[in-house]
Order: structure tokens, then sequence, then C-alpha cells
């Protein structure tokens, strides 16, 4: 049984430590969510992402296009993937170490419920933490697992979600009218509660927002049966390529790396064209045999795109061309944590009613513009922050709590002798 953890046990990295690559990885991952989530925050967050809106032309509907096809479903993977591999960092570092992990590990994912559950009702309810914190937590069961026993269990997990949306379409199509009469008499509670979250976010107070959200929060972990699939699937695939040393040293892979670009990537590409396909508009409130078909291959492109996108970017990153650019990204990729919860706090004072009230208002083209703005802004302010300090005000929370006593924030200041 592993011994109690204290303070001294562990430290955070300190800036020289870190991997680059991962942390241009999370920076990058910053942007594809902030775009991904932008949908959700001009309209009702549970009716975002869900096909192609019918009614947009021009600009508003190309830009609805490629981000739905490049963007909805791909980033909160990498996201995902970039937790597992976070995760077997601090556990190798523990094992090398001959320290304890369990209790320290437990208390940071203690510490992430509760961010994840303050920022999913108080700020915005589409929140990934809470559900990160949940499904974190069950790794320290294989952090000692080989890479390929992680990585096969992983890829299981993540098939079962798109794998248990098309069983449930199979169903559908041969039940007949009654399954389908029965599926819709269950989406009107649904639909009710967009038409209440619409109408409460473009006229409500922060109160009665709070309450909604809280709703919608509660309808989000309903659906970790599909969700926590993917997401769990994609810690397990992060674990394991953080074990084998393929982000830390990826010449030493070179078939693998190729794998992910030319063979993954292609794949999931043509999965989400057929996705599309099937069931190119917008699907809010509807589910039946087509839609359930498409949306199961869109959840298998997620997947599969995301890996040709880390085969791509490792890649760029890696290269003379694209070091510059890894290096701009980093440090917002440093403050991940504070840069996510920032983006919703800044996207809700503008659209919601007890803010700016723009909400519904912003067209979809301007609303690419209005993210990739906001992501420039938050590099700056990442640069800006980090020369002065170790971490950023979030993480430094976050660490604190997770070692039991306040880490050191300014550069000059060091960790004691023997934390190492």
């Amino acid at each position: 049984m592993e011994s109690h953890v204290t303070a001294t046990d562990l430290r955070p990295l300190a800036p020289g430590e870190r991997n680059p690559t991962l942390d241009a990885l999370r920076g990058t991952a910053l942007l594809g969510i902030l775009l991904m989530n932008m949908e959700g925050f001009n309209g009702p967050m549970l009716a975002a992402g869900s096909g192609l809106d019918p009614s947009l032309a021009g600009a508003d509907r190309a830009v609805d296009a490629l981000v739905y096809f490049f963007v909805q479903g791909k980033f909160f993977t990498l996201f995902s993937l970039l937790f597992g591999m976070g995760f077997m960092v601090m556990s190798q570092r523990a094992e090398e170490a001959g320290r304890g992990f369990a209790g320290m590990y437990l208390r940071r994912m203690g510490v992430l419920l509760c961010i994840g559950l303050a920022h999913g009702v108080l700020v915005w309810s589409g929140d990934i933490l809470l559900a990160y914190a949940l499904l974190g937590m069950p790794l320290l069961l294989v952090r000692n697992a080989p890479p390929l026993w992680l990585a096969l269990p992983g890829v299981l997990l993540f098939l079962a979600g798109p794998g248990m949306v098309l069983l449930y379409a199979l169903a559908l199509a041969v039940s007949g009218p009654a399954m389908q009469a029965a599926i819709d008499k269950q989406m009107a509670p649904m639909v009710e509660l967009v038409a209440r979250a619409s109408e409460v976010y473009a006229h409500g107070s922060w109160g009665e927002a709070v309450a909604v959200r809280a709703t919608e929060v509660a309808v989000n972990l309903s659906g970790l049966p599909i969700i926590g699939g993917l997401v769990l699937g994609m810690f397990l695939v992060g674990a394991a390529l953080a074990r084998s040393g393929a982000l830390a040293a990826p010449e030493r892979f070179p078939r693998l790396f190729a794998l992910l670009r030319w063979g993954l990537m292609p794949l999931g590409v043509a999965v989400m064209a057929g996705s599309m396909a099937i069931n190119p508009g917008a699907s809010f409130g509807q589910f039946n045999a087509r839609i359930g078909l498409a949306q199961a291959l869109g959840l298998l492109a997620g997947g599969l795109m995301c890996m040709g996108y880390v085969g791509w970017l490792v890649a760029l990153f890696r290269s003379r061309a694209g070091a510059g650019l890894a290096r701009w990204l980093a440090p917002a990729g440093r403050m991940a944590l504070t840069n996510y919860l920032l983006q919703s706090v800044v996207c809700t004072l503008v659209f919601y009613n007890y803010g700016l009230g723009y909400f519904g208002q912003m067209p979809r083209a301007w609303q690419a513009v209005f993210a990739l703005v906001l992501f420039v802004l938050q590099v700056i302010f990442s640069h800006a922050w980090l020369a002065r300090f170790r971490f950023g005000p979030m993480e430094w929370l976050w660490r604190s709590a997770t070692y039991l006593r306040p880490q050191p924030m300014r550069l000059r200041a060091q960790p004691a002798a023997g934390h190492a």
C-alpha cells in the first residue's frame, strides 16, 4: 500500500523541466476549444454542435461548416489526450523518486472537481472539468500498466461511444414508429430546457442563469455513458503515449507518427465527410436512425482526426519552421486552466444579459474572428504573466491545494532544497 503523501513528497514541474511540444499542443487545443464553444456562448449550449445551421448563407455558412468539420469534437478529445499524458508524467516522476502518488493525485482531482462544478454552475454550463475530475480518478488503477495495455483498452473504450449510438440507431431502424414516438417524447423536456435557457441568457439575471446552468450541468453529466467512454479512452491513449516516450522523443517512433499523419488523419476526414453527407443539417431535438448513424460516424471521426492532428502538429512544432510557433503557443498551454476558465468568463460577459447582452446577435463568421482575437490576447497575456510568475493564477491555486502548501509564485522564488 502506498504511503500518505506529504507536501514535500513531490513538487510541480519547474518551467525548464516542461515539454515545450506538450505545452504547444495544449495551446492549440485551447484555440480549438474556444472555436468549438463559441456557438454555445452565442446560443443555447445544449443545442450547440448538432450540425450545420440550414438558415446560414455565405461566409456564415462557410465558417459553420469549417468549424463543424475540422473542430467540433476534435479538440475536446485532444484535451482529453493531453490530460492522460499529464497524468502519466506526474505518475512517472513519483515512481522515479520512489514516493507516494495516490493521495496527492486524488486531492488534485478533488480540487479539479470543485473548480469544474463552480465553473459549470456559476459561469458556463459547457464545462468539461467536472467530467475530467470524475473520470480521471480511475486512472490510478492502471498507472503501472505498460503502453500497449493502456492503449488497447483506451481504443476500445473510445469506440464504445460511437458503438452505443450506432446500436441505438439500428434498434430504432428496425423497431418501427412506436420507439420513434417514445424517443420524441423523451426529447421534449430537452427542447423545453433549451428554450428556457435561451430566454434566460438573453434577458434574465445572473441568479436566473445560475439556476438554468445547474440543470444543464446535470443534463451533461447524464451523458457520461456516451461521452465518458470517449474521454476515458483518450485519457488512456494519452497515458500510453507518455509512458512510451513518444511525445518526449518522437524521432524514435517514425512508424507511429507516419500512421497518425498518413493513416488516421485521411481516414478521419473520410469518415467525417460521410457523417456530414448522411446528416448535413442541424438535428437538435431530433433522433432517428439516419441522425444516429451520422452522429456515430462523427464521434469516430473526432478521435481519428484528433490523432491525425497530433501527428501533424508534433512534426510542425519540432521543425525549424514551426519551432517559433511552438514557443509562441507554449505559454498559453502552460496556463491552460486559467485560459480555459477565462474564455468562459469573457464570453458569458459579452453574450449574456447580465453582461453586454449580445446573446444570439453575433453572426457565425464574426464568432470565429472574435475567438481568434480573444485567443491572441490570451497568448499575449500568458507571455506577460509567465515572464513574472511561475504559474497562471488558477494553476497556482490548483497546485497549492494539491501539494497542501502555497507554491512559490514569483520567478525569483525557488523551491526549497530537497524537494526534487
